[in-house]
């Protein structure tokens, strides 16, 4: 992939954010970090709003860079949020919270779907109905325990709390971003379990040599390199409602490929706590469910091929 300047700088920037996953799936100090000194909570915000406008290849660079690290930050309930926001039809909704967004002075989650990324710690939710958006004040969040420690999902009750309507947005719009900025996620995941599996069989020593250096486990390692050189261009590529399904097909499966035969290639000490196979795997399992499952995606581009 040919990165701009800006881009190599950015990701020089967030290359320095190498951290081990805290529990239980957030990281105030790194997410401090990311929005105030880099500025990521603004990317795709407008310049007349307060934000850089890099558009979607800056926010994939970004989303790749954390799924590396399994940043445990609210950059994906970040990103559907301002999404909402931007194709709201409401103008002085957008003046008063877009703003606030990219200067990073509140973290917004967006209540779309079942279990919402990161509600507990967000400072502005707004509620996507069908295509009405609207500021939720007073509802109540209970983060949920699943199996990723790293992604901080809850349930939202709102039988009891203030909305305020803000004004129609476009669902697919967001339903399609979300996919191709958690593809992006996915492949950074998918790349750093093959560098993990990469640099484990080049000094683990077998019969005197690296295991690395055996032709069966090249052959491997090279059908995994294949893999998530595809899923990083179908991520890419996903700028349309059919691509971005792709996407989100393809690199959760490539993912969840790639973190099984990490466990497997490093062998016993990859099921241990201490190891970070373990959180790689689990993300990449509950990735795939987020934002519909594949199969529920395959069925939508299979609609969109028979209808032409």
């Amino acid at each position: 992939m040919s990165l701009s300047e800006e881009q190599r700088v950015l990701r020089h920037a967030l290359r320095r954010c190498e951290v081990r996953s805290v529990m239980p799936g957030h990281d105030a100090e790194l997410w401090s970090l990311l929005r105030g000194q880099i500025g990521v909570a603004g990317l795709m915000i407008p310049e007349c709003h307060g934000g850089t406008g890099s558009g979607l290849a800056a926010v994939q660079l970004v989303m790749e860079e954390l799924g590396r690290i399994l940043a445990p930050v609210p950059m994906l309930a970040t990103i559907l949020a301002t999404q909402a926001l931007l194709c709201l039809d409401n103008n002085g909704a957008r003046e008063r919270l877009l703003p606030r967004i990219a200067a990073g002075e509140v973290t917004p989650a967006l209540i779309w779907g079942e279990h919402v990324p990161d509600a507990d710690i967000a400072d502005v939710l707004l509620l996507l109905d069908g295509d009405e958006l609207s500021e939720v004040d007073g509802a109540r969040c209970r983060q949920l325990t699943t199996m990723d420690p790293t992604r901080r999902l809850c349930t939202v009750d709102i039988s009891e709390a203030e909305l305020r309507p803000l004004g129609r947005t476009d669902p697919t719009a967001v339903r399609d971003l979300a996919c191709a900025a958690l593809a992006a996620e996915q492949v950074g995941g998918a790349a750093r379990c093959l560098e993990l599996t990469v640099q484990y069989t080049s000094r683990r020593v077998q019969f005197g040599r690296a295991i690395g250096s055996f032709q069966a486990l090249q052959h491997r390692m090279a059908d995994l390199h294949v893999l998530v050189e595809t899923a990083r261009s179908a991520a890419l590529a996903a700028t349309t409602p059919t691509r971005a399904a792709i996407a989100k097909v393809h690199c959760s499966e490539v993912y969840q490929r790639v973190a099984a035969e990490m466990i497997q290639l490093h062998g016993g000490i990859a099921i241990t706590w201490e190891h970070d196979a373990h959180l790689y795997f689990k993300r990449a399992h509950g990735s795939a469910h987020l934002f519909g499952t594949p199969a529920e995606h395959l069925a939508r581009i299979g609609e969109v091929l028979l209808t032409g």
